[in-house]
């Protein structure tokens, strides 16, 4: 596995891209007039920048048991449970068993859609165009308020009594991150660091990787970081949940806007079962389910389209030197 304390912040960027994605004895892929990003497995025909169906039906899927996975961003034991009504509505839509994927990581979520053991997901803001180029994954929605709305923004946090009153402050000091393929937990404040404060990790602070936004949060608070960078709807969700006192935290920068975990199929899955899947998203009866409990300020799933809604995400991964190279 990739020892994240190896790796400088923009070559860990880079590797996180790769992911350890060893080819299997993968067949050879079929003549592809364009790819884009895609690993050489997949084709993208009509340019929309993710994989698409394989021409043969032969290699179409429709497995017994539909796995689903949530992105790793929190404890999984808690989602299982918040997920579990959804999961009975896609296995009464689409006549499936439908079983939660408690992934640990986003390397190990990715490994899982790309070896073939994971069908529907939720990827994590930063992990989709990595999931869509190496693993194949189709994202088709995402959550939403009734007007539409959707998203979050990455915010840096300190100890409520720090003397750090701006991202600029961090110089000579130390910050968390999450994992090399979050967002909003390195790849957001790793380009707006450098281009707005010019500052830059190892040269300018000393960073560190806390594996999940929870750990960064609960870090903070309890003063094991001096600054971190985080997804300010996560945050919320834990102060909802009274994980953490928000007295012992303050916040010095707030970004714009960006989409959140985007959720899809594996691209092989059969057209009339990714059909059925799809309905169970738009066609979930989010009022009183676990999912509006958890989820507060999201009213259902809307129809999203890599190509337009991730493009913010794209320029981010461009700015900090990331490729997307599946190996």
């Amino acid at each position: 596995m990739i020892n994240l304390g190896l790796f400088k912040p923009a070559a860990a960027a880079a590797a996180a891209a790769t992911l350890l994605f060893a080819a299997t004895g993968a067949r050879a892929a079929e003549d592809c007039p364009y790819r884009g990003t895609l690993d050489s497995r997949f084709c993208d025909r009509n340019r929309d920048q993710i994989a698409d169906l394989p021409l043969d039906p032969k290699e179409w899927v429709s497995p017994d048991t539909i796995i689903f996975a949530y992105t790793p961003v929190e404890d999984p034991a808690v989602y299982a449970k918040v997920w579990d009504g959804f999961i009975a509505h896609m296995s009464k839509l689409t006549g499936k068993k439908v079983m939660f994927f408690p992934v640990q990581s986003n390397a190990a979520q990715l490994e899982a859609m790309r070896s073939g053991r994971l069908h529907v997901a939720g990827f994590n803001t930063g992990s989709n165009p990595i999931a869509v180029s190496c693993a194949g994954f189709v994202p088709f929605a995402m959550m939403a308020a009734k007007d539409g709305s959707f998203g979050y923004e990455m915010e840096i946090i300190v100890p409520a009594d720090s003397p750090i009153k701006s991202p600029a402050d961090i110089k000579g000091k130390s910050m968390a991150f999450t994992s090399p393929t979050s967002n909003s937990g390195f790849k957001a404040p790793s380009a707006l660091l450098k281009s707005e404060f010019g500052i830059v990790a190892e040269k300018d602070f000393k960073p560190a990787f806390s594996g999940k936004h929870d750990n960064s949060i609960l870090g903070v608070a309890n003063k094991d970081y001096e600054a971190a960078a985080i997804a300010n709807s996560i945050y919320k969700r834990m102060i909802d949940r009274k994980v953490v006192d928000p007295s012992k935290i303050r916040s010095i920068y707030k970004s714009q806007t960006f989409p959140t975990t985007g959720y899809g199929h594996a691209h092989n899955l059969h057209p009339e079962l990714v059909a059925k899947i799809k309905q169970a998203f738009y066609t979930f009866p989010w009022e009183g389910s676990d999912l509006k409990k958890e989820f507060k300020k999201e009213d259902g799933f809307i129809g999203i389209t890599h190509k337009h809604d991730w493009s913010v995400i794209r320029k981010i991964d461009a700015a900090n030197g990331v490729k997307y190279e599946c190996k």
